[in-house]
């Protein structure tokens, strides 16, 4: 018999408490328990951020690092999308548009060169398109029309292979072959059928289940030349998703009724999984040139609703703890309207409006990271303040109780006091920096005029400034953040609707930087730029509350898990210092009190015991 030492090549260690990681197959003694142990595979589906926009039957390719989810249908009747988007592992953002709105097409590639062909527009269509990673080009179409493809596309956009589908009113068993030029008609499937699910290249396909009339089981293999039939899967399905290859394949989902089972094939055979999907649902869009071990899924129907979902699998030795928001202490008074100083342990909400009898508030309080505390009132009282610094030492500038006055409050750790004038009112403007450097950019209109404003101000610790440096879309209800060499300002509104605008200042001039990936205003901020550029922006999508957050590395706005409660039409309080450590307390109307913070995804070793029986 081959020892433990023979096949993996390491002894076994003898350690006192477990290591933080370890690689497949190795073990340990921990002699603190007495118990061999060692990393275990796990497989598991795991919340991620939810696409920007809800639809089923949409064409999916990519990987769970660099997905693309194209077209679909939005509901709540047949109303086909032209939206894109991509995934980039954390979260979505806005692709190029789809020229034509369709659905249930076929899809396969990467998120840089991908391929949709067929579906339902305005019916069967049989139109084709290429994909850049930005935008979408014609290319031959296919030679039949056909729709209920979804996932039954597989290949490379010089390589492609499309399968199936339904040409009303009997399914179709055709396939068809793309080389970068045209369609040429390939075998025929042994069962025709739509929906089902497929994954692999031109010359080695898989495709499983699919409808017939009735959910089927059946599945298929294409070596390039012919389809032969294998062994079903274990659970008959449709408008199921599928990834990997034609010897380690992965499947989930499906409909009638809705299906979060999983199976995996090994080139031989079909295993279910213990890992389900949290919410079963069908027609979902699949990252099929993801793999059996690492895989994702978004998008979707059911149960009874159009789903916004993503999920991401993975079968390894790590526990993936999604990134969420979760609940903290409340606020001792309800209100929006509120300026956000400090980090998720250490920060301050002051200012704000109780929302109804049309209260604005001095009221200020300290967060340390589970309960707030009432502080000492500000000097004014006021709502829509800009907040900057720390805890310790912060500005609550400019707001607006009517007037849109031009005070500046300034924070020790103990005590209000009053600060330095600004030159021009301020009311929902983005500020940022610190106590001594701190600035202030752009006003929502009102007082004193009936245009937002574009104006930029610094402080020194007692004055401000006005300095040439002037937005290049005058707004206000922004969200900022940054210090006043490194100022970010997003989002806003003049009053409405929302903007996706992005501008960063260096201390000199505004320049437009990349788009959010929702417009917003109104939302809780969090964050810093340099030297991490890792910025939240958390609820109001536009005039209405929301739950959706976004998220930026400084490259790209994507979006972030949902708030479990939705909030931002009269701004709810934000801080923290980067996006993966975020606090958004209050906001609403009529006003709330409730607080959440914002963890991001973490990965922990599966250790487990083992025995030698």
């Amino acid at each position: 018999m081959s020892t433990y030492r023979e096949i993996i090549g390491k002894k076994i260690k003898k350690v006192s408490s477990d290591p933080s990681s370890g690689l497949d197959g190795q073990i340990w003694y921990n002699s603190t328990t007495g118990t061999l142990r060692g990393p275990k595979l796990l497989e598991a589906w795991s919340s991620a951020s939810p696409i920007i926009t809800a639809r089923y039957g949409a064409g999916g390719a990519g990987t769970q690092t660099a997905g693309l989810m194209i077209g679909g249908n939005v509901g709540p009747s047949d109303t086909r999308s032209t939206a894109v988007e991509e995934y980039n592992g954390s979260g979505w953002a806005t692709g190029g548009s789809l020229p034509t709105a369709t659905r249930s097409l076929a899809s396969a590639g990467t998120q840089t060169a991908a391929f949709a062909a067929g579906g339902y527009d305005t019916a069967n269509t049989a139109e084709a398109y290429t994909y850049d990673g930005s935008s979408w080009t014609g290319i031959p179409a296919l030679n039949t029309a056909r729709s209920g493809l979804n996932v039954m596309g597989s290949g490379t956009t010089t390589a492609g292979l499309v399968a199936g589908g339904l040409i009303e009113p009997p399914y179709s068993n055709a396939s068809e072959e793309y080389n970068g030029s045209s369609w040429s008609e390939g075998d025929n499937l042994n069962t025709a059928r739509s929906t089902g699910g497929s994954a692999g290249t031109q010359t080695a396909t898989i495709l499983a289940g699919g409808y017939t009339g009735s959910d089927s089981a059946k599945a298929e293999q294409y070596d390039g030349t012919s389809w032969s039939e294998g062994p079903d899967i274990n659970t008959a399905r449709r408008g199921l998703g599928a990834a990997g290859t034609q010897t380690s394949a992965i499947i989930v989902g499906g409909r009638s009724p809705d299906k979060d089972a999983t199976e995996t094939w090994d080139g031989t055979s079909w295993t279910t999984s213990p890992a389900t999907l949290a919410t079963a649902r069908y027609d979902v869009a699949p990252a099929n040139a993801g793999t059996s071990s690492t895989w994702m899924v978004a998008g979707g129907y059911g149960p009874s609703s159009i789903r916004n979902l993503t999920e991401e699998f993975n079968s390894s030795t790590n526990t993936i703890t999604a990134a969420a928001w979760a609940s903290g202490g409340n606020m001792n008074t309800a209100r929006s309207q509120i300026a956000g100083i400090g980090i998720t342990t250490a920060a301050i909400a002051a200012g704000g409006l109780i929302y109804g009898p049309g209260a604005y508030q001095n009221a200020s309080e300290e967060y340390n990271g589970s309960a707030w505390t009432a502080t000492p009132n500000m000097p004014v009282t006021l709502g829509f303040r800009s907040g900057a610094g720390t805890a310790t030492a912060g500005l609550a500038i400019g707001g607006h109780d009517n007037t849109s006055p031009t005070s500046t409050s300034e924070w020790d750790g103990s005590s209000w006091t009053a600060g330095g004038a600004l030159n021009l009112p301020a009311f929902g403007g983005g500020g940022g920096g610190t106590q001594t450097a701190g600035w202030i950019a752009g006003s929502a209109p009102g007082q004193p005029g009936p245009t937002p404003m574009t104006r930029t101000e610094e402080y020194d610790g007692s004055s401000w400034t006005s300095v040439p440096g002037a937005l290049n879309t005058g707004r206000g209800y922004v969200g900022s953040c940054g210090s006043q060499t490194d100022g970010v300002v997003f989002g806003g509104a003049a009053p409405n609707p929302a903007y996706n605008n992005t501008e960063e200042y260096n201390g000199t001039a505004w320049t437009n930087a990349p788009t959010l990936a929702v417009p917003a205003s109104m939302q809780a901020t969090s964050g810093s730029s340099a030297p991490s550029n890792s910025i939240m922006s958390a609820g109001s999508a536009n005039v209405s509350t929301s739950s959706i957050t976004q998220k930026t590395d400084g490259t790209t706005w994507v979006t972030s898990a949902n708030l479990s409660t939705a909030r931002g039409t009269q701004r709810a309080c934000g801080a923290g210092a980067n996006a993966d450590s975020s606090l958004c307390a209050g906001g609403n109307s009529p006003s709330i009190n409730s607080t959440e913070e914002f963890t991001g995804e973490t990965t922990a070793a599966n250790i487990q015991d083992f025995t030698t029986s």
